[in-house]
């Protein structure tokens, strides 16, 4: 099978500190030997930027979280635009929106937003866009932004919403949510889509497929939810590895 790429996994989070060597390791001998490192806030760029250089395979990228908005000070941007600078990531993110989440500042958050994908543009890097409750907005800020490549992670809504994000040359992140029965409708997007826009994500440590509900979600599980991507759509897991890797690949610049 083709090595798999985790477009999404949060590494350096707390919840890997005991354990976050073994982690690598399980995620390596269950095929994902690249995975790319999203931060949430300012602080937490150092430790990704040196997690990144200690592990093979592992790839940073920097940016503030919308989720993350009390932590964001305006000269964040300012700093992440030398940062990116000094410290060539594979993208700009996460960034976005976030409506789902109350007492979340909408007009912050869109400043924040708008300044990154600016900062995107300049420096020439993907963007890794969260968009929990805010999609129809993150699209058109996209579509109006202009010269933006990049994925929508966690892509949770309809078929018309997908095709728009293709339109824009979009890639959705897939994970865990789609191994449960009742995704129906994003198993359908699954299952149809064109392949050269869909990328396999953990999230790790959080949604985890249906295996482990319940439990902390590591990379290793992406190829769970391959398994279950190839199903929906009949084709050989290794097809599918590949075509993923390769978008993945291609997006980010790894090779």
């Amino acid at each position: 099978m083709s090595r798999l790429v985790d477009s999404h996994v949060h590494l350096d989070d707390d919840a890997f500190t005991g354990d976050r060597g073994a982690v690598i390791e399980r995620a390596r001998q269950a095929g994902v030997g690249t995975m790319v490192v999203p931060a949430v806030d300012a602080e937490s760029w150092p430790a990704i930027r040196d997690l990144c250089a200690r592990h093979a395979g592992l790839h940073p990228a920097y940016g503030l979280h919308p989720m993350f908005l009390p932590h964001h000070a305006p000269e964040h941007v300012d700093a992440l635009s030398s940062w990116l600078n000094e410290n060539r990531p594979v993208a700009v993110g996460e960034i976005g929106l976030d409506f789902h989440v109350d007492g979340l500042d909408r007009e912050q958050q869109r400043h924040y937003f708008l300044r990154q994908l600016q900062l995107a543009r300049e420096h020439e890097l993907p963007v890794i866009v969260h968009a929990r409750g805010a999609l129809e907005e993150v699209t058109l800020t996209l579509r109006r932004s202009g010269g933006l490549r990049g994925v929508v992670h966690s892509f949770s809504g309809s078929e018309q919403q997908a095709r728009q994000l293709w339109d824009l040359g979009f890639h959705l992140g897939i994970g865990g949510p789609v191994t449960y029965e009742r995704a129906q409708r994003l198993r359908r997007i699954v299952a149809q889509m064109p392949i050269e826009f869909l990328l396999l994500e953990s999230d790790a440590p959080d949604q985890p497929d249906a295996a482990h509900r319940g439990e902390r979600n590591e990379p290793a599980h992406v190829a769970d939810v391959l398994r279950c991507i190839a199903a929906l759509r009949g084709e050989p897991e290794a097809d599918v590895a590949a075509a993923t890797s390769a978008n993945a690949r291609r997006l980010f610049r790894l090779d």
